[in-house]
């Protein structure tokens, strides 16, 4: 825990220091909430969100669990779209050549969340898709990468994502980059993501901020969510 708050107290002091280099850049900017917004929820799956697992993340239970079922609830109660991300693998063996692991398992062992075992890589229960959720599988770091994502998004006329999940550092940070390429303003829930090891969610979510996505509180994106929900019913 003292190595946590030192660590904490460290990145304070060096990100009010970047933060005034990066604006005398010009970065930092804002890309806004837009009118039509979607939540994406990245590997918040028990590979992932429960012990024991080589991925389990910190502060799942606590934080990021709870925060994510505000989200939901605002969706559901004002029809936004919502998809709940997950990552598994049809062949796990690397010596085959039809494994669909590609060489990300020369990183990290991808190989546990084997699609036979679907008790990893299912959604935790405490967040559960109900009907009319989509549930995506993805095979890279980011929930864009050779998925049909974009194209749902679009289909939807949805022009904000609101990204949650894990991890800060890898799936979240790619989601979040590639969402912005693909044209979509981009929100990071800033209680709502989590990681491994400490500092990592600090680091990713400054950074974030400055070049790839507007980090913003809870209390914030679900207010948000119901403005525009009840904005679309006054026009209805």
């Amino acid at each position: 825990m003292a190595f946590e708050d030192d660590l904490d107290a460290m990145l304070t002091r060096a990100f009010e220091q970047a933060s005034s280099l990066y604006q005398g850049r010009g970065f930092q900017r804002r890309v806004g909430f837009g009118r039509r917004p979607a939540l994406i929820n990245v590997d918040l799956a028990n590979a992932w969100t429960r012990p024991g697992n080589p991925f389990t993340c910190e502060k799942v239970d606590d934080e990021i669990i709870p925060g994510v079922q505000a989200l939901l609830a605002a969706c559901r109660r004002n029809g936004h779209p919502v998809v709940h991300v997950t990552t598994c693998y049809q062949v796990t063996d690397e010596a085959q050549a039809a494994t669909d692991m590609g060489l990300w398992h020369h990183k990290i062992p991808i190989e546990v969340v084997d699609q036979s075992k679907p008790e990893l890589w299912a959604i935790d229960s405490r967040i559960e898709p109900v009907a009319g959720e989509q549930v995506l599988i993805k095979k890279r770091a980011s929930a864009f990468h050779g998925t049909y994502l974009a194209g749902f998004l679009r289909a939807n006329n949805v022009d904000t994502i609101l990204v949650t999940g894990v991890t800060a550092s890898a799936c979240v940070r790619t989601t979040l980059c590639d969402g912005l390429a693909e044209g979509f303003r981009t929100i990071a829930v800033k209680e709502c993501i989590g990681d491994r090891v400490p500092g990592a969610v600090a680091w990713n979510l400054f950074d974030i901020d400055a070049k790839f996505a507007d980090v913003e509180p809870l209390e914030r994106c679900i207010a948000y969510l119901d403005e525009v929900g009840a904005k679309a019913r006054a026009a209805a």
